[in-house]
C-alpha cells in the first residue's frame, strides 16, 4: 500500500513517515499543497493524509482540485482545528476523513485501514483466492492452515496482487505502486519478489496462483476458476 503524507510541520511529517513505513507502507512525503499535486498527477496513492493549513495551496483547496478530476483517492485531513464547522467544511470538502491534531498513532493507523477497504468497498480486509487467505490488518498470510511468514517488501507485492486478483499488472505497476519516488531498484525488481512468493506460497501447495502473461506481467487467480 501506497500513501502521500502532506504535512509541513517538518518533523510531525517525519514522524508519520517513520510509523508508517514500521506498519509496512510504502510512503512519499512533501510539505506544501501545490507539491502535492505534483505527486498524485506523478503517482497513484491509495491514501492521501493532508494537513489543512499549508502553504502555497491549502488542503482544502488541495482536496476540491482532485475532486473536481474525478480523483477518488482517500483523503485523511490532518488539523489543528477541532471546531464542528470545520470539520463540516473538510468533509464537505470531499475528504473521506478528519483527524484533530495531536492525536493518537494508533488511531491514525486504524482509520487508514478503514479507508483501504472503503476505497474497494470491502468491509474486511481479509482477501482470499483458493485456499490462500491474506489479512492485511494483522498481516497474517495463509494457505489453508499453514502460516506462511514474509517480508514487509513481499507482503506489500502480494498484498496488492490479491486486491487486484485476476487483473494482469504489469512489472511497472507493480513497481510503481509498491516504491516510492526514492527507490533506486534495479529493472528486476519485480521479478525477484514474484520468484520470492512463488517459492512460499505456490511451490509447496496448490493450485498454482501466481501466473505469468508473456508480455503483459503478472496475475494471481485460480486458473481452475478462471474463464
Amino acid at each position: 500500500m501506497r500513501i502521500l503524507v502532506v504535512e509541513d510541520e517538518r518533523d510531525l511529517n517525519s514522524i508519520i513517515v517513520k510509523r508508517l513505513n514500521k506498519a509496512g507502507y510504502s510512503v512519499d512525503t512533501c510539505y506544501d499543497g501545490e507539491e502535492a499535486l505534483d505527486y498524485m498527477r506523478m503517482g497513484e496513492y491509495d491514501v492521501i493524509l493532508l494537513d489543512i493549513m499549508m502553504p502555497k495551496m491549502n488542503g482544502l483547496d488541495v482536496v476540491r482540485t482532485l475532486r473536481k478530476k474525478r480523483d477518488k483517492t482517500p483523503v485523511l485531513l490532518l488539523t489543528a482545528k477541532d471546531a464542528i464547522e470545520d470539520r463540516v467544511m473538510g468533509l464537505d470538502s470531499g475528504a473521506d476523513d478528519y483527524l484533530v491534531k495531536p492525536f493518537a498513532f494508533d488511531e491514525l493507523l486504524a482509520r487508514v485501514r478503514v479507508l483501504t477497504r472503503r476505497s474497494i468497498d470491502e468491509v474486511t480486509n481479509v482477501f482470499a483466492v483458493a485456499n490462500l487467505s491474506v489479512d492485511c490488518d494483522t498481516r497474517i498470510v495463509k494457505r489453508g492452515e499453514t502460516v506462511i511468514p514474509l517480508s514487509s517488501k513481499e507482503f506489500s507485492v502480494l498484498e496488492y496482487m490479491i486486491r487486484n486478483q485476476g487483473v494482469v499488472l504489469s512489472r511497472a505497476k507493480i513497481e510503481q505502486h509498491i516504491w516510492n519516488f526514492d527507490y533506486e531498484g534495479g529493472s528486476n525488481v519485480i521479478d525477484v519478489y514474484i520468484r520470492y512468493l512463488r517459492k512460499k506460497i505456490d511451490q509447496d501447495f496448490e493450485p498454482k496462483l501466481i501466473h505469468t502473461i508473456r508480455g503483459a506481467g503478472y496475475v494471481l487467480r485460480d486458473e481452475a476458476n478462471h474463464e
